[in-house]
């Protein structure tokens, strides 16, 4: 799947990945990742100090989406491969990512902790994804920001549960299967 340049600029000594929010420091995401033939946009929220870190989406071990994602896409083992595969494994099934929030100050990695959030642009990608049919935000904050980005979008904007280990009320039987309901026509 290919990393499209996002207009923030990436981690560096000047822009560090897990910034001190409360020094105000600003901490900016990562790239979208997709090509033109994605039918699905999964829109997190923004990234956590891990997948910062590592420069991945979803890089905390116990966040639940690759394993989500695996069993919606049928691709058994794909949260132990190494990173580029996964992402090769979502693009054959047509799945793009990105986060609803561009930048924003944070301490630690939760979502309540968010302040100052920048959009991405949303607009611009979509229309970038003419096979687009469906998004799909991974929980509620990912939602409302997206909401806000894309106004009456022409798409279905789904919210589902929250992949996030801090989103511990399901089981991950059960996020799988809310995604699964709420996805698998698109898939």
């Amino acid at each position: 799947m290919k990393t499209r340049p996002s207009s923030q600029p990436a981690a560096s000594a000047a822009n560090p990945p897990n910034g001190d929010a409360a020094g105000g420091a600003r901490l900016t995401g990562l790239a979208p990742v997709f090509d033109d033939q994605a039918r699905l946009l999964v829109l997190g929220s923004f990234p956590g100090a891990a997948s910062l870190q590592a420069a991945q989406y979803y890089a905390h071990p116990r966040n639940a989406f690759w394993p989500v994602m695996a069993a919606l896409v049928g691709e058994a083992g794909l949260a132990e491969r190494p990173y580029a595969d996964r992402l090769d494994a979502l693009k054959r099934h047509r799945v793009a990512l990105w986060d609803a929030v561009a930048a924003c100050r944070r301490e630690g990695s939760l979502d309540t902790a968010i302040e100052a959030a920048e959009p991405s642009d949303l607009p611009a990608l979509v229309a970038r994804l003419p096979a687009l049919r469906v998004i799909a935000c991974n929980g509620a904050l990912a939602h409302r920001q997206t909401l806000l980005a894309l106004g009456d979008a022409a798409l279905p904007v789904l919210k589902l549960p929250s992949t996030s280990p801090a989103h511990a009320g399901l089981r991950l039987v059960d996020k799988i299967d809310a995604w699964r309901t709420a996805l698998g026509r698109y898939l």
